[in-house]
């Protein structure tokens, strides 16, 4: 028998399956996240919001934590790439955005995710995209505008060193716990690291 529906008007008790189902649980997911944070993300609430049972959310998902971070991911945006004709003004812009978000009621649900993910690395990939293509992609966005305008050297055209700058950033959010980064940081960040790492590099 699905779970009882009667605590969520929405939910409907019907047969659902496949991607129908696992769509109606990932926006349970979501509503309760936005409604109550990861702290009060539960298999039971969700069931019974989405009117089914727990054994087809485990199915899924093996853990509220996995479970919370699909639902981070449905619930966060793409951002538009800056565009200020500069390396060092897309680079500031982008870690503002990403300061901007991490102080946000969404940041909040993110700094939650991030504590409870502790060391798992797959887990902490998946919140930021910290590995793959996609998490590197704006980065070597930009690098590549600098380099067609003789701002960076080609080499530095790496996923690892693309994303130094957020890496960075990351490390400030998740080592010191602040809900904000001073911008003076970020600043320094861009000055005193990335540039450094990825500017055109003259003949030996």
């Amino acid at each position: 028998m699905e779970g009882n529906p009667a605590r969520h008007p929405g939910a409907r008790q019907t047969r659902r399956r496949g991607a129908a189902l696992e769509e109606a649980i990932l926006q349970a997911a979501v509503d309760e996240l936005t409604e109550s944070g990861y702290a009060g993300l539960t298999m039971d609430k969700v069931a019974a919001r989405a009117g089914t049972n727990k054994n087809a959310i485990y199915r899924r998902w093996p853990n509220s934590l996995a479970l919370g971070v699909a639902a981070y991911r449905r619930l966060a945006t793409t951002v538009p790439l800056p565009d200020t004709g500069s390396l060092r003004g897309d680079v500031l812009e982008l870690l503002r955005q990403a300061n901007r978000h991490w102080s946000s009621p969404l940041g909040a649900i993110l700094r939650e995710l991030f504590a409870a993910a502790g060391g798992a690395p797959e887990l902490l990939a998946r919140l930021q995209d910290q590995s793959g293509d996609a998490a590197a992609a704006p980065w070597l966005t930009l690098l590549g505008r600098a380099v067609a305008r003789g701002e960076a050297d080609p080499q530095a055209l790496h996923p690892r060193v693309a994303t130094v700058a957020i890496v960075l950033l990351r490390n400030e959010f998740v080592l010191r716990g602040a809900p904000t980064a001073p911008d003076e940081v970020l600043v320094e960040i861009v000055d005193e690291v990335y540039l450094p790492l990825v500017r055109r590099r003259g003949p030996a």
